[in-house]
């Protein structure tokens, strides 16, 4: 089987088609991205010959889309913007010695909401260079405590001590197993009781996943797998080993393609609230608190 990699365009190519359709021109689309109107052609051209459609009416008066071509354009937006955030994400995580914002995150926030702050940050502060420490609730506590981090975000039910916060957004916990699991057939809400009794893939004890579970439940069955991240976890039941519990903002492509389907609950709400943390006593400033307010749009 050939892979995707091979299936699909690369961003160079999709980014010069998203510049055709905002400018309407190959021509300047090419200067815009710093190569000549023949390499633009030619790579438009292996574009279309690797799809198998047409993308581009060129005429005396510009270019202009295709029917075709204006919906690869709106599926390469979202692979651009997704790269985006796995740019800023990655360049978060290098360890840098000049770096004048060190963020600590645990692990659903750091994979689903933080690179598209930092996004919106670089956009702000071009010269601020930012280091991501990732781990769950509690290692995000104890870097902020240790003085390693300037500004925190955790998920649970309560602040972890010496430190203060503010509430940034609300999450869901949703259960979740593969389609040939035998809850999914289930015509009855599962009950508390039910989950509590049953052995979950589950986050590592420390995670705000795990303690909102147990406290929602008054405690938990011995895990079935524990494992150290959401991605893990995720990857865990789509295979079939067995049912989960994960936050919604990690579920929306896994859910969409079927490839894990909700468990209503029935006398049950596993919510939470999603927070950004710093020592007692030291407000975030400076470029710490142009990402805190970047964070309020969740």
């Amino acid at each position: 089987m050939i892979g995707i990699a091979h299936r699909v365009p690369d961003l160079g190519a999709l980014e010069l088609l998203l510049a055709v359709a905002r400018l309407g021109s190959l021509g300047r689309a090419a200067r815009e991205l710093g190569i000549t109107q023949p390499a633009a052609s030619s790579r438009i051209r292996s574009m279309e010959r690797q799809l198998g459609v047409a993308l581009v009416d060129r005429s005396p008066r510009g270019s202009r889309l295709t029917d075709a071509g204006a919906l690869v354009t709106d599926w390469a937006r979202r692979v651009v913007e997704a790269a985006e955030a796995f740019d800023a994400g990655a360049q978060a995580l290098r360890d840098r010695r000049d770096s004048r914002l060190r963020v600590a995150a645990s692990m659903t926030i750091a994979e689903y909401l933080l690179p598209g702050w930092l996004i919106a940050l670089r956009a702000q502060r071009p010269d601020t260079a930012v280091s991501l420490l990732a781990g769950n609730s509690a290692a995000v506590a104890e870097r902020l405590l240790a003085g390693e981090a300037d500004l925190g975000f955790v998920e649970g039910l309560s602040v972890p001590a010496g430190l203060d916060s503010a509430t940034i957004a609300h999450d869901r916990l949703i259960v979740v197993t593969a389609p040939g699991h035998p809850w999914a057939r289930r015509r009855s809400p599962l009950s508390a009781a039910e989950l509590a009794a049953t052995r979950l893939i589950l986050r590592e004890e420390g995670s705000g996943t795990r303690q909102v579970l147990d406290t929602a439940l008054g405690g938990l069955a011995r895990p079935l797998i524990e494992l150290s991240s959401t991605t893990a976890v995720k990857a865990s039941a789509v295979s079939g080993a067995g049912p989960a519990v994960l936050s919604e903002l990690a579920l929306g492509e896994e859910l969409s393609a079927h490839r894990l389907v909700t468990i209503p609950l029935a006398d049950v709400q596993l919510d939470r609230a999603l927070r950004a943390v710093w020592p007692t006593g030291h407000r975030p400033t400076g470029p710490a608190r142009d990402l805190l307010s970047l964070t309020r749009g969740v």
